[in-house]
């Protein structure tokens, strides 16, 4: 297993900033109005860090840090992340989750995706190097592609199809780890790299493509359910709370390797169709249409190496995470 290699400290973690200030650590969110990147950031304030947000709003909104507005320890940039990153004063820690993370974004958006992966993973990068930070990347369970080994551990190299439609989403996360771990080896960054299963959670968009945000409108509209191919294929759905105190964790560690961080409760297209109308009351009826190219069959975590390395996984259940999610859509337009 790779370990960070010795390093001077950064301010964050050195003996005399302790002792001397105690300041707040400061970290870097990219994709900080995102889905993710706003529930991370908020986690990070209730835990003491002053918090600077970049995202150019392509795929986030600024309705999910509206609630950070005159927050002190909260300031908010909007630029994109593949240009120049300088910013003035410490940074301790550099969360680089900005990315389209949806099958429409990145399917309308593939060069954009791209660019973001590869440019701005380098910037953000490069911001660390400068500043002395830990950097965590947040890839992703896609650069399994369609897996042949199931469930997907983190030594699983994957089956992905690289000039496919969805090759732009793959092959972006597999380069931003590889530049991620270049980083690592040549110039010595405490680098973090979690791997992130299918997660759901108020803040996600209506209509961003996603199964979770789809059922649920499809559901409280008492419309038709739309699955696509015969329903058996398999996904896993993590809440958004255990996944980001899972990112936290894992940024907090000492290790290099991929982590992945997902739940690994199974489930088929059908049988979460089904959850999903009962959670809602719904009369929806399933209807199927054509499974899209590449669309993984199975896609269940391996999280052996989370519980190991970091005592972590979910807790939150499906029942639980569906009626929050629901009741956040009921009162979302």
């Amino acid at each position: 297993m790779a370990t960070s290699p010795k390093r001077k400290a950064s301010p964050a973690t050195s003996s005399k900033s302790k002792g001397a200030s105690k300041a707040a650590p400061v970290s870097v969110v990219t994709g900080g109005a995102g889905f993710l990147g706003s529930h991370l950031t908020d986690l990070l304030l209730s835990r003491g860090h002053k918090v600077i947000s970049i995202d150019n709003l392509v795929t986030g909104s600024v309705q999910n840090i509206d609630h950070l507005s005159g927050n002190p320890n909260f300031r908010f940039i909007c630029q994109d992340v593949t240009e120049f990153l300088f910013l003035p004063g410490r940074v301790d820690y550099v969360w680089h989750f900005a990315s389209p993370a949806s099958p429409i974004d990145y399917l309308e958006l593939p060069i954009q995706t791209l660019k973001v992966g590869s440019l701005g993973t380098h910037k953000a990068l490069g911001l660390a190097r400068d500043k002395g930070a830990r950097f965590l990347i947040t890839s992703t369970s896609e650069i399994y592609g369609d897996p042949l080994v199931h469930p997907q551990p983190e030594s699983y190299w994957g089956n992905v199809n690289t000039i496919g439609p969805r090759g732009c989403y793959d092959e972006s996360k597999r380069f931003a780890e590889a530049l991620t771990m270049a980083y690592h080896r040549q110039h010595n960054i405490p680098t973090r790299i979690v791997r992130i299963f299918n997660t759901y959670g108020p803040r996600m968009r209506r209509n961003d493509g996603r199964v979770v945000p789809a059922f649920i409108s499809q559901a409280l509209a008492n419309k038709p359910i739309t699955i696509f191919g015969d329903g058996k294929q398999t996904r896993s759905f993590c809440y958004y709370s255990d996944l980001i105190e899972g990112i936290y964790r894992l940024m907090m560690s000492e290790t290099s390797d991929p982590v992945n961080i997902g739940n690994p409760h199974e489930l088929t297209m059908l049988q979460f169709a089904e959850e999903i109308i009962a959670a809602t009351g719904s009369k929806s009826k399933i209807v199927h249409k054509p499974l899209p190219q590449d669309d993984p069959k199975q896609r269940r975590p391996d999280i052996t190496r989370a519980k190991a390395l970091l005592q972590w996984e979910p807790k939150v259940t499906l029942a639980e995470g569906l009626k929050s999610t629901i009741e956040y859509f009921r009162r979302t337009p």
